[in-house]
């Protein structure tokens, strides 16, 4: 029974140090220099990135739920609750974390504004300049939709008009929230905010549409929910 007792006590040490050991051995992902063309949000989460004329932009759309300083970002859910916000916030469409997956998070303005950032060091939520900027480059707003939209109809509604991506921005339909609360478009619609704002109720943003090959601006209220793509400092 004693050598059983002391084969049990030399088990229990050799597996306490072997998870010691792997324990060890792990990274947090925000500590780790992010391979070539890619980089990491607070969160650990990885984005491609792609250079368009003088700017380098991200592949994808923002998922972070922190600021880049680690403050979290409020996660709200309920419809009335998302139009009496005034800080930032952020929800995944129709609260289902599945699509942020493929879409990215939606943020409210407040979030885009605030001053622990949204976007990783080094980059940036894009300014009206910016966007001008990437449209310009792309020949003009009535063609840069599709230049910018992801082609074919894995993601976009048909007839996805336009779409080429032939400038690797990859754009996708993540839909929007409206102020009310209500989720809408997804599939149909990719809005993104600007950093630029006209008035405390005029805040600019841009938006591609399933239908059109168009890559219009527009402005809307802090409540609304759009994707935040960034782009390089």
């Amino acid at each position: 029974m004693k050598n059983v007792n002391t084969i049990g006590i030399y088990l229990f040490l050799i597996i306490g140090f072997v998870l010691i050991l792997a324990n060890s051995c792990k990274k947090d992902n925000t500590n780790q220099t992010p391979p070539a063309n890619t980089v990491y949000d607070i969160d650990g989460n990885v984005y491609h990135t792609v250079t368009i004329g003088t700017q380098c932009w991200m592949l994808e759309n923002l998922k972070t739920t922190r600021y880049r300083n680690g403050v979290p970002i409020t996660n709200v859910t309920d419809s009335m609750a998302w139009g009496a916000h005034s800080t930032g916030a952020y929800c995944n469409y129709n609260n289902e974390t599945s699509n942020s997956s493929i879409y990215g998070r939606l943020y409210n303005y407040f979030a885009v504004a605030d001053s622990n950032k949204l976007c990783p060091s080094g980059w940036h939520v894009p300014s009206d300049t910016d966007w001008i900027i990437l449209t310009n480059y792309l020949g003009g707003y009535l063609i840069a939709g599709g230049k910018l939209k992801e082609a074919g109809l894995v993601h976009w509604a048909s007839p996805n008009t336009d779409a080429s991506n032939e400038s690797g921005f990859t754009a996708l339909p993540g839909g929007c929230r409206y102020p009310d609360g209500t989720f809408v478009y997804i599939g149909s619609n990719s809005s993104f905010w600007s950093s630029s704002s006209e008035s405390v109720s005029n805040v600019n943003f841009r938006y591609l549409f399933y239908d059109y090959g168009y890559f219009y601006g527009s402005n809307s209220i802090e409540t609304a929910g759009f994707s935040v793509r960034c782009v390089k400092d």
